[in-house]
C-alpha cells in the first residue's frame, strides 16, 4: 500500500512538471516583411518596453531563431557539420524554459525569474548554451569558438524577425555567467555563449 502510495505521489509531482511545460501555437511561416525590407531595418535596440511578447510572436521567434524547417530535423540557422550544440533557454518573468525545437515547445527549467541576471530585464531574454560534447575532435576553446560561430547565426534570424515585427532585440555578451551556470543547471560540458535580449522599443 505504501509503495503505491509513492508511486502515486510521484507521479502527481511528475505531472504538475509537466504541466508547467509550454506548448506554443505553430509558428507562421509565410507572411511577414519582405527579406531585404527587414535587412533595411535591423539594428541593435537597447532599451525596452514593459508590453508582453504574444504566444505567437514567441513561438514565431524561437522557430525563426533555431526552429526545425525540414522533415529531417534540419534548422533554420546552420550549424558545423550539423551539430546543433547551441540550445536557447528562455528567460521570462514566469520562469526559466529551454527550446525544444523538435517538439516546438519550451520545457521547463526552474520556475524562477532569472532575467536580471542575465544583465539588461526585458520581458523575454534567450541564452545560447552550447553543449561542448557534442562536437568532437579538437580543444574545449576551438568547440567554443565553433559555438560561438554558430550562435551568430542563431542570433541573426532574430534580428530579422524582430525587424520584420517591429521588435527590439540585441546580442550581448555581458551576463553573471558564474550566477546563471547553477541556476540553469547546466553540465560541465555546457556553456552559455551569449545572451540575446527581445522586446518592444519603449513607447
Amino acid at each position: 500500500m505504501k509503495t503505491l502510495l509513492a508511486l502515486f505521489i510521484a507521479f502527481a509531482a511528475s505531472a504538475v512538471v509537466l504541466a508547467q511545460d509550454i506548448a506554443l501555437p505553430a509558428a507562421q511561416t509565410t507572411g511577414g516583411m519582405p527579406i531585404m525590407e527587414a535587412l533595411a531595418k535591423r539594428a541593435t535596440g537597447r532599451n525596452y518596453g514593459s508590453r508582453e511578447l504574444t504566444q505567437q510572436q514567441l513561438a514565431n521567434l524561437l522557430w525563426a531563431a533555431f526552429g526545425v524547417n525540414r522533415p529531417d530535423g534540419r534548422r533554420t540557422a546552420p550549424s558545423a557539420s550539423n551539430t546543433q550544440e547551441n540550445e536557447i533557454y528562455v528567460l521570462m518573468k514566469s520562469g526559466t524554459f529551454v527550446y525544444d525545437a523538435g517538439k516546438h515547445l519550451l520545457r521547463l527549467v526552474v520556475a524562477e525569474d532569472l532575467r536580471s541576471l542575465a544583465g539588461k530585464e526585458t520581458t523575454v531574454t534567450l541564452l545560447f548554451v552550447a553543449d561542448l560534447s557534442k562536437r568532437s575532435g579538437g580543444t574545449t576553446e576551438s568547440k567554443k569558438n565553433v559555438a560561438c560561430i554558430d550562435s551568430g547565426f542563431i542570433s541573426e534570424n532574430i534580428y530579422l524577425y524582430c525587424a520584420s515585427e517591429g521588435l527590439a532585440t540585441g546580442y550581448r555578451g555581458s551576463f553573471n555567467r558564474q550566477a546563471l551556470t547553477p541556476k540553469l543547471k547546466l553540465r560541465p560540458e555546457q556553456e552559455i555563449i551569449a545572451v540575446q535580449s527581445v522586446g518592444f522599443p519603449p513607447p
